[in-house]
């Protein structure tokens, strides 16, 4: 019913060939899609002297959105695009020539401009590949190299990765909702701009959705589109019959009609009119599709009516606001409901709006010096971040089934058997079982400012997120309470910052 239609795309390349599709829609740097302290911050690192200092940062999230028990990794394929070709150009330099502090004289100096512009990247990037279920205080990407370079990427990582990963999530709640069901993305004309709706778009195709809307989206994307008319064809016409006659002349084999116009079931048996009429010139009516009122039970009215007219496969298509609660209301209640349309509540993640990642330094050192370990301290204990270098490990058991993520520093010996702290709870410990199969979940992407990573086929990540929901178990799954899949600090790692936070605080020294 909805097929993949992917033309010929007019876009810019990058300068290894691969379709730039930020470059073909914006201009060609985004450096200054920034927050104004990075550019202070690192003018303050430029004027203190040889850039020899190294660090490592890393983009966490403090808790799962729509306060449900998992996330969904997404936006990676973005962040690749705007690293790989995110340069400052003379306009970018003169435009921050002309910003001025509050004594009227420039904020920076030429030669600093002059040394954004010359910038070669150098940074080492990992990150958790997009389609990956992920969890509170798990690192979904670690930034290790200079210093400067690796606090400039600083906002745009999060815009990218912060927003794509809410949207997919809440697609996967969606499609959990509707049992397999397929759900459509119908946000365009809600979405937040532009930007906003095409990265919803490839956020919920990622999250399980069947097809959007959004035409652009499809076509940069490769996503499946589908639609058809608006109650303005319907009132365009005399009267309902007439204009889904009308349609069925000028699309006879996209005919899925809206039909709460006027009489919603008046409406639905106007529909097997003019269905039965496209099955004698050899088409078939897809369905309809329910936009107002009693969802459930006009649903169920409307399958009457279809079935007994001999349209059994037609499906009913409805929309109107939907969530996943929403949803799975409609199913407790039996509703008749083929396909779900879902616009706003998707592409605005309307009730949690925003992931909150953050983004905090670890560690630095002088070249060729041994890492200092930083810590960054807070009255909430989530709040308090994680020294080190850090890499998520999950634990599985030979069925596949994950058990536990131990977060652990990469440079430090995890011999044996590994007890797991959560970090914001010293007292709740889980030992991995021995014989566990492990595997790390940070991949490399960046080495020395250079891709090494070749980032899957939209498809494919879709694809691994539904692989990845279903490995593991249904409670974490749940939309009420649902069950808090165990997440902590390697013991090592968890002595370790237990020690700093006390020296940070006066109690050791």
């Amino acid at each position: 019913m909805y097929d993949v239609w992917q033309p010929a795309l007019d876009l810019r390349m990058a300068d290894d060939g691969r379709m730039s599709i930020l470059n073909s829609l914006y201009r060609p740097s985004l450096a200054l899609l920034t927050d104004l302290y990075e550019l202070t911050m690192a003018y303050g690192y430029w004027k203190a002297g040889p850039p020899d200092r190294e660090a490592v940062f890393h983009l966490i999230f403090r808790r799962s959105p729509f306060r449900g028990g998992f996330t969904v990794a997404a936006g990676l394929a973005t962040a690749i695009d705007y690293l790989e070709n995110s340069r400052f150009t003379a306009g970018d330099a003169a435009y921050l020539a002309g910003l001025r502090g509050n004594d009227g004289k420039p904020l920076f100096e030429p030669a600093f401009l002059d040394s954004l512009c010359a910038l070669e990247p150098a940074c080492d990037i990992d990150a958790v590949p997009e389609g990956t279920v992920v969890f509170p205080q798990e690192p979904l990407v670690r930034v290790r190299g200079p210093l400067l370079q690796a606090q400039l990427l600083e906002t745009a990582l999060l815009n990218i990765i912060n927003f794509q990963t809410l949207i997919a999530t809440k697609a996967s709640r969606l499609v959990l909702a509707a049992h397999g069901e397929p759900v459509l993305e119908f946000g365009l004309r809600r979405a937040q701009g532009i930007d906003g709706a095409l990265s919803a778009s490839r956020a919920a195709y990622i999250g399980g959705c069947h097809a959007t809307s959004n035409v652009l989206a499809g076509q940069l994307f490769g996503i499946p589109v589908g639609g058809t008319h608006a109650h303005s064809w319907v009132m365009c016409h005399d009267d309902e019959l007439t204009a889904f006659r009308e349609y069925a002349r000028v699309m006879p084999n996209n005919c899925l009609f809206l039909v709460d116009t006027y009489d919603t079931l008046q409406g639905v048996r106007n529909a097997v009119t003019v269905g039965r009429e496209l099955r004698k010139q050899g088409h078939e009516m897809i369905g309809i599709r329910l936009d107002s009122g009693d969802l459930a039970s006009l649903s169920v009215e409307a399958r009457q009516i279809l079935d007994e007219a001999g349209f059994p496969q037609a499906a009913i298509v409805a929309s109107n606001d939907l969530d996943e609660r929403i949803i799975e209301t409609l199913k407790d209640q039996h509703a008749k409901i083929n396909i779900w349309g879902v616009g706003t509540r998707l592409v605005t993640g309307s009730d949690d709006p925003a992931l909150g990642g953050v983004y905090k330094l670890s560690a630095v050192r002088r070249l060729g010096e041994p890492w200092q370990y930083k810590v960054k301290l807070s009255e909430q204990t989530a709040k308090v971040s994680t020294p080190g270098i850090l890499q998520i490990r999950r634990f599985s058991s030979s069925a596949g089934t994950p058990l536990a993520d131990a977060i652990i520093d990469e440079n430090a010996r995890c011999d044996g058997r590994i007890t797991i702290v959560d970090a914001l709870d010293m007292t709740r410990r889980k030992t991995v079982p021995d014989g566990s199969a492990a595997e790390d979940l940070l991949v490399p992407v960046f080495r020395g400012g250079r891709r090494v990573y070749d980032p899957p086929e939209l498809l494919s990540i879709r694809c691994r997120a539904a692989e990845q929901l279903a490995a593991f178990p249904g409670g974490i799954k749940r939309f009420v309470n649902p069950h808090e899949y165990f997440v902590g600090l390697e013991r090592g790692l968890h002595e370790r910052k237990t020690r700093l936070i006390l020296q940070e605080r006066g109690f050791e020294h």
